[in-house]
């Protein structure tokens, strides 16, 4: 009777090393990887081919990149914090930072990855075409301010009249 005959023909391997250490990672996807030295988690871009290493674990992925097409857009929860030249902002560990809680609208732009945290809400989605002798009711949900200065406090409302294209 072999040892290996009462469980299994061949011995398991633990789920660290279960997965695989080599990874292609194609053009337009990304993986995440947990490296458990820093206890940081970091993206990968392909196309590359990954290398784990023994104290690394791949989280998830490889998943595509979000693509908006030009006249779209998305909403990304819990987006990264960027700084005004648009560089992500990390913490003392090397660790993205988020802005959790916080919503942000995307509009057409090079393909991107979502970074560990954020999270697609919805679908890339159409921007809406508002026809002639029509309007859009719109509330506002929190305080914001518009670009030409005018203040929107929580609760507003106001008409999108058309024709036109609403930016949200």
């Amino acid at each position: 009777m072999s040892r290996y005959s009462r469980y299994s023909k061949s011995p398991t391997l633990s789920s660290s090393s279960s997965s695989s250490s080599v990874i292609r990672i194609k053009p337009f996807h990304y993986i995440h990887v947990l490296d458990n030295n820093k206890n940081v988690t970091r993206t990968e871009v392909g196309p590359q081919t990954f290398t784990r290493q023994e104290h690394e674990k791949v989280i998830s992925g490889p998943d595509k990149m979000v693509i908006i097409p030009p006249r779209h857009y998305c909403i990304i929860a819990n987006p990264v914090t960027r700084t005004k030249d648009k560089k992500i902002v990390k913490d003392k560990h090397g660790q993205i930072k988020l802005r959790h809680g916080d919503e942000e609208i995307r509009f057409e732009q090079e393909p991107f990855p979502l970074y560990y945290g954020e999270k697609l809400y919805g679908k890339v989605s159409p921007l809406q075409v508002v026809g002639p002798s029509a309007a859009l009711r719109l509330r506002a949900i929190r305080d914001f301010q518009i670009v030409k200065g005018k203040k929107r406090v929580a609760g507003d409302e106001w008409l999108f009249e058309g024709p036109g294209t609403y930016i949200p």
